[in-house]
Parts: structure tokens; C-alpha cells; sequence
């Protein structure tokens, strides 16, 4: 029997795609990563009668599973799927499916079938390794889906980022003095990401270097791990230097996209090895990768912008050795930060 992709569609971020499968007898949609890993799964109708227990031989053959009868809304099976399109969530990392103008399942970015969390069906029953009820959880997806509607509609519109760019750097012109050069950091891929130079200002004298950009849409997985994601969702990256500053911009051309492209997410004392050959680390012999720092102690304050409801953390990128880095591991990275001396956060 012939499984048919009815459906492939990448995220804006093309980082995950949507994925859904049929044959006569049902409908699945998986949420893979670029590999093909897939992370959420949700079942999404019978097309036959509805066994009474979970067809195991379909599972084991890498068929779309069948919903056993009593969790599903149809028993009886339905029509094959219509037209269908997916409404990505802001960070990239969920999606809702619907058929035509009705919503039909949700894989949110929580989902994960290792461990048991598939995703939301509109004819699903309760509680099945395969479906979660969607009706049960609309009270807590609708302002989500709702949300992201809104997003992309506004993302979509011409001046969207224009504005979105001006606020930033107005905010900047506040914090840390007027700006020099400019340079555009995201390539043909989103999210759209500028790097902003301020020159030494005033009693200050160093240069201060900051992404804009990365705010303009929430990180992926944060709500896996905190329990208040609109205090820590949306950042933007800075870096202080007395160097060349077109050296130190190459770290955000590294970080910039990063947690969109690898789905993941970036916060205070998070590090990062150097992706290359350590004697091109940026700032400088010696260094081997960065210690990401929210108000580091002698650099400015830049907090007090907030966009899409949520506040708005920069974090300072400050350089580690490749022994600090391994002593970051685990719960060391607070210690590591506590031993920094005040020079190491000017690069």
C-alpha cells in the first residue's frame, strides 16, 4: 500500500518542514528537522473503520498509524484530506495545520514523540500516543495560533522590518550614543539581521557593536525550560571592543541566525565554541569561543525596549578560553563568569 506526501512545507526559517503523509487507510503529519528527524507527530484521521486496539503491524511497516475507536471523533473513518496549508509558530518551531479554513492539528514546539508527546487532532479523544485532544487544549493554542496569524501578517507587510529597525536603533541612540557604520548580517535567509557599530561616545571609550534584529522574532524552545518566556524570549547580542571592529562583527555573523537555524535558544551564561579553527577566533590568540553575559559590570545598560509584548535582554559576548569553556560545562558557567577578570569584557 503507497503512502502520498500531500503536504512539505519549510518553516520561514527553513529549519523544520511539515511533512504530511496518507494512504487509503489514514493521515499523519510529522515535524522533522532538516535531516529528517522527526520531532512531533500527530495523527490526523482514520479514512477507515476505527479498530478497537492499536494496529501494531502498521506502526512496524512505517505506516500512518490508526486511531483506535475510542479516540477518535469519526469511528466510522472519513474522506481523504482537503486542501491544507500550515500557519508556522513565530519562532518557527510549531505549526498548525489546517484543511481549507479549519484547524486541524497543532504540533507544538513542546511536542516530542521519544517521549511520548505527539501533538494536537482536531478528531482526536482524549489522550493516545498518536493524538492529543485539540478541544482540550484550545484554551491555551488559540492565543498562540491567533498570535502567529498576527505575526506574519504583520512580518508579510512592506514596512514591517523598516520600522521594526528604526525603533531599535532609536532605542540604541538613546543607551549608547549615535551610531556609525552599518552592515547587513542575514544574507537571503531569515531572520533579517543588521549589525549596528557605535562609536566611542563621550567618557567612553570603547566601541560598542549590537545585532538588530534578532529580537524581531522569539527564540525557539524557550518555553521548554523557562517558566516565563516573554522575560527571556527575545535578545539581541553585543560585544565591546577597542579592536577592529569588523573583527568583532564576525561573532554575530556566527550567532546572529543561530538559534533559528538549529532551533534552539541563547541566554545568560549559555557559551559557544568557535565553529572554526581557534587561531580565527575573532578576539583575538588564545580564545576558543564566548560566554554570553546579561549587564556584564562596567559596560552600559542598553534593557528598556520591549517589542510583541515581551522585554527585550542584550547579552554581551565575552571571550573564554578553551579551559573555560570545558569548565562551563553543567553548573560551572556562574563560577567561570564569578573569576572573569574586568578587562575580559572589552575584547
Amino acid at each position: 500500500m503507497d503512502t502520498e506526501v500531500v503536504l512539505n512545507d519549510d518553516n520561514p526559517y527553513r529549519s523544520r518542514t511539515l511533512v504530511v503523509e496518507c494512504d487509503e487507510v489514514s493521515s499523519v503529519a510529522y515535524l522533522c528537522a532538516r535531516d529528517g528527524t522527526v520531532h512531533g507527530a500527530s495523527w490526523l484521521a482514520n479514512h477507515v473503520e476505527a479498530p478497537e486496539e492499536i494496529d501494531a503491524g502498521r506502526i512496524s511497516a512505517g505506516l500512518p498509524p490508526l486511531m483506535p475507536r475510542a479516540n477518535t471523533r469519526n469511528p466510522t473513518g472519513r474522506d481523504r484530506l482537503g486542501r491544507l496549508s500550515a500557519l508556522w509558530f513565530e519562532e518557527g518551531d510549531g505549526v498548525a495545520l489546517y484543511e481549507g479554513t479549519e484547524l486541524l492539528a497543532v504540533i507544538p514546539g513542546w511536542a516530542d514523540v521519544s517521549r511520548g508527546m505527539p501533538g494536537y487532532a482536531r478528531d482526536a479523544l482524549g489522550e493516545s500516543p498518536f493524538a492529543w485532544s485539540l478541544a482540550d487544549a484550545y484554551e491555551g493554542l488559540g492565543p498562540r495560533l491567533a498570535k502567529a496569524h498576527s505575526y506574519w501578517q504583520w512580518r508579510r507587510a512592506e514596512a514591517s522590518w523598516a520600522s521594526f529597525q528604526q525603533f531599535v536603533m532609536g532605542h540604541l541612540d538613546v543607551m549608547t550614543g549615535p551610531a556609525g557604520r552599518y552592515w547587513d548580517a542575514g544574507g537571503d535567509r531569515l531572520p533579517t539581521m543588521g549589525i549596528t557599530e557605535r562609536p566611542p561616545h563621550d567618557q567612553r571609550s570603547f566601541t560598542i557593536l549590537s545585532t538588530v534584529g534578532m529580537s524581531c522574532q522569539r527564540m525557539p524552545t524557550v518555553e521548554r525550560y523557562i517558566d516565563r518566556p516573554d522575560a527571556f524570549a527575545r535578545i539581541e547580542l553585543a560585544v565591546a571592543t577597542r579592536g577592529d571592529p569588523r573583527e568583532a562583527a564576525r561573532l554575530f555573523l556566527w550567532l546572529g541566525q543561530y538559534p533559528w537555524h538549529s532551533v534552539t535558544w541563547l541566554g545568560h551564561c549559555h557559551t559557544a565554541k568557535w565553529y572554526h579553527d581557534p587561531a580565527t577566533f575573532p578576539l583575538g590568540a588564545g580564545f576558543a569561543g564566548v560566554m554570553l553575559v546579561a549587564d556584564p559590570p562596567g559596560l552600559p545598560p542598553l534593557s528598556g525596549f520591549t517589542f510583541g509584548g515581551d522585554a527585550v535582554r542584550w547579552l554581551w559576548l565575552v571571550p573564554l578560553t578553551e579551559g573555560e569553556l570545558s569548565s562551563s560545562a553543567g553548573e560551572g558557567a556562574q563560577s567561570v563568569l564569578n573569576g572573569l577578570s574586568h578587562h575580559r569584557f572589552f575584547a
